[in-house]
């Protein structure tokens, strides 16, 4: 049996993982979209035949794990996709709105290579390669074995990453051997405000592990709200600003949305408009309504006193776009919640665009964003940005709430892995992290008794 690296090897976007067995069938985890400046080519190319793999098993909805499934099938893919439930609802919107944001910045791609004397890239998908992968994907239910064809059985267990997210199991029989074989997938954090805490998973030979907080320690948060309300008065009480916060459109979104009912509730939030400004998150939101047997406790329990989690007065769903230009004109303040999380995409890139250049302006980052996004940048300290090919003075603000982030950090992957008896495990393979990222939660893992840990390169190929 052999794994190949597609995507996300010393790197964090394109998550792709090939696994060949010893009869050669072909097992495929993961098919992201690689994100930021200068991967339009990197996401052209799979490395590998799409009409020969098998099955594809994924882990959960978010784009670089998900973006170029439809291209996948465009190139022959025809096999069945194994998931949870809720991940084919979010995937049924959230490649859509890809499909359409490619299709958009294709046009401005092709206008800058034509100016270069390079070719045109052809678009990676449309809408019917999206319609067509989503029917090739068949739901699975967490903790419950599934087939995957004769001489492998899968098993998802709650990754508490994102709304149906998923790590995966696999034992492989070879030649009257089984082997097991882990993908952690994105790994959650325990006290999640929406999600269930991170299950236990079986034992492993081994390990495909994420790695993208693995140096860091998430700093402490003792009231999150606090936090946010004390940005929220800053910036549209005191400064008469705009408060923009770039956020993926699925559990962080909500996750704000929950934070800000709370403290409306309370009768703390100023009475200011709070735009949720993406068809998306609207849709997602809904469905996010629809799968309450993922969440925890303590929002269900909310929920049974408030009524609704993700509404409250002065809150407003924006799918129309000329509603979106509208507040985009606005001078009034106003909190704007709004994807893409890397502020890559979307309504989002438009309202930085107009306010970043504005000191009374707050632009709030909430979760990862990768050093060669718009987000990473700001999240740097860039004092000047690159935002639809042209540069912008950073006058705005930037503010940073871990208490958001959907990763765990090195402390809390640590505590996802506890469920292993390290001296059984025989290799852990980094992915989806910075290399020098990945070098320190190596030595973290070696640490804690687990004896080989690789980082593969991309396109590595390991037999096992």
């Amino acid at each position: 049996m052999t794994i190949q690296f597609f995507g996300a090897a010393r790197t964090v976007t394109g998550s792709k993982h090939l696994i060949t067995t010893a009869s050669g069938t072909q097992i495929l985890l993961d098919c992201g979209l690689f994100q930021g400046i200068n991967t339009d080519e990197l996401n052209q190319q799979f490395g590998f035949d799409p009409a020969n793999v098998d099955y594809m098993v994924l882990s959960h909805a978010h784009i670089d794990h998900t973006g170029l499934i439809p291209r996948l099938v465009r190139q022959g893919f025809t096999g069945p996709i194994y998931t949870t439930s809720a991940t084919i609802d979010l995937c049924e919107v959230m490649l859509m709105d890809s499909a359409r944001i490619q299709e958009r910045d294709l046009e401005r791609v092709n206008r800058r290579r034509q100016h270069r004397g390079q070719p045109d890239l052809e678009a990676l998908y449309d809408e019917d390669d999206v319609q067509k992968a989503l029917g090739q994907m068949q739901p699975v239910e967490y903790n419950k074995p599934f087939a995957i064809g004769n001489e492998v059985t899968g098993l998802l267990t709650d990754a508490a990453h994102l709304l149906g997210s998923a790590s995966i199991s696999l034992t492989i029989r070879e030649k009257g051997a089984e082997k097991r074989l882990f993908f952690s997938g994105d790994i959650g954090r325990p006290d999640d405000k929406i999600l269930r805490f991170p299950d236990k998973f079986p034992q492993a030979d081994y390990i495909i592990c994420e790695s993208t907080y693995g140096d860091r320690l998430h700093e402490a948060e003792p009231d999150m709200k606090a936090h946010l309300l004390r940005i929220v008065q800053q910036t549209c009480v005191q400064e008469r600003g705009k408060l923009l916060i770039p956020a993926f459109a699925v559990d962080r979104t909500q996750e704000l949305i929950y934070a800000l009912d709370q403290l409306s509730s309370e009768g703390h939030l100023p009475k200011i408009p709070v735009y949720i400004d993406s068809p998306m998150s609207v849709k997602a939101t809904d469905i996010m309504r629809d799968h309450e047997e993922d969440f925890n406790p303590e929002i269900l329990a909310y929920i049974k006193k408030d009524g609704d989690a993700f509404c409250f007065p002065n809150l407003r769903y924006v799918s129309d776009v000329e509603e979106s230009k509208a507040i985009n004109n606005s001078q009034e303040p106003c909190i704007i919640i709004a994807p893409s999380g890397m502020a890559e995409a979307g309504r989002i890139k438009h309202h930085i665009k107009n306010n970043v250049e504005k000191p009374n302006t707050t632009i709030l980052l909430v979760g990862y964003a990768s050093p060669n996004s718009l987000g990473g940048a700001l999240k740097r300290g860039d004092k000047e940005v690159t935002i639809f090919g042209e540069r912008y003075h950073v006058a705005a603000r930037v503010e940073i709430m871990d208490s958001f982030s959907a990763h765990g950090d090195y402390r809390e992957m640590l505590q996802f892995l506890s469920c292993q008896d390290p001296a059984r495990v025989k290799t852990v393979f980094l992915v989806h992290g910075e290399y020098d990222k990945q070098v320190v939660w190596k030595e973290k893992l070696e640490g804690a008794g687990f004896r080989t840990v690789r980082i593969p390169d991309m396109r590595e190929q390991v037999t096992l």
